[in-house]
C-alpha cells in the first residue's frame, strides 16, 4: 500500500470547509463532518481503554478476551469513519454487527441477569469503559442526525448500536474481571411526609 497522507496541511480547510470522499466541500460543522468527529473521538477512547486493558491483562488474565474483542472496533470505526467521508463508499457488513451480538451474548451469559441500574465506576478501567459506551451513543446520535438530512445505506448505524451496547456488557465484564463489585444505584431517599 502506497502512503496515503503525504502533507499533514493543506490550508485548503482555513475557511471552514473540508473536503470528502466524493469531491464536495462542506463546512466543518456539517452534520456528516460532525458525525465523522464523533466516531473519531469515540476510536481514540477505545484505544485508550485497550492501552490500559493491555496494562492490566497480566495481573487479570480474563482482560486479555476483552482486547481480543475490542481491538476489531477500532478498525471498524475507522471504517465506518470511511463511509461517512465517502457516501457511496461501503466497508462495513451485516457480520460484523452480528460478531458484536454473538460476544454480547456470551458475555451476558457469563454475567447474568442485571439487577439494578450500575454507575459508570469501580476502577479505572470499568469508568473508561462506560465513557467509550457514552461516546458510542454521543457518535449514533450523529449519525441519525446526518441520516435525517442524508439517508445512510448499509449497517453503519446498526454496527455503532451494537458497538454501544457492547461496551456497556464490557463493562460489567471488566468489574467481574478484575474482581470489583459492580457500584449499584441508590435512589434518593424521599422525603417524610
Amino acid at each position: 500500500m502506497g502512503f496515503r497522507l503525504s502533507k499533514i496541511y493543506t490550508r485548503t480547510g482555513d475557511t471552514g470547509e473540508t473536503g470528502l470522499g466524493d469531491g464536495r466541500r462542506v463546512p466543518k460543522d456539517h452534520p456528516r463532518i460532525e458525525a465523522i468527529g464523533e466516531v473519531d473521538t469515540l476510536n481514540s477512547q477505545l484505544g485508550l481503554l485497550l492501552a490500559g486493558l493491555a496494562e492490566q491483562r497480566h495481573a487479570h488474565p480474563g482482560l486479555s478476551e476483552v482486547i481480543e474483542v475490542l481491538e476489531p472496533c477500532q478498525h471498524r470505526l475507522f471504517d465506518l469513519g470511511g463511509e461517512l467521508a465517502m457516501p457511496v463508499y461501503q466497508a462495513l457488513n451485516a457480520s460484523e454487527v452480528e460478531r458484536l451480538e454473538t460476544v454480547i451474548d456470551a458475555w451476558n451469559e457469563e454475567l447474568g441477569p442485571l439487577e439494578n441500574f450500575i454507575l459508570p465506576g469501580g476502577s479505572a478501567l470499568i469508568a473508561h469503559a462506560h465513557i467509550c459506551r457514552c461516546l458510542a451513543r454521543s457518535a449514533e446520535r450523529r449519525c441519525q442526525q446526518l441520516n435525517a438530512l442524508e439517508p445512510l445505506t448499509g449497517v453503519g448505524l446498526a454496527y455503532i448500536n451494537r458497538l454501544s451496547d457492547l461496551l456497556f456488557v464490557a463493562a460489567r465484564l471488566i468489574a467481574k474481571r478484575q474482581g470489583i463489585a459492580e457500584i449499584l444505584w441508590q435512589a434518593a431517599a424521599k422525603p417524610k411526609a
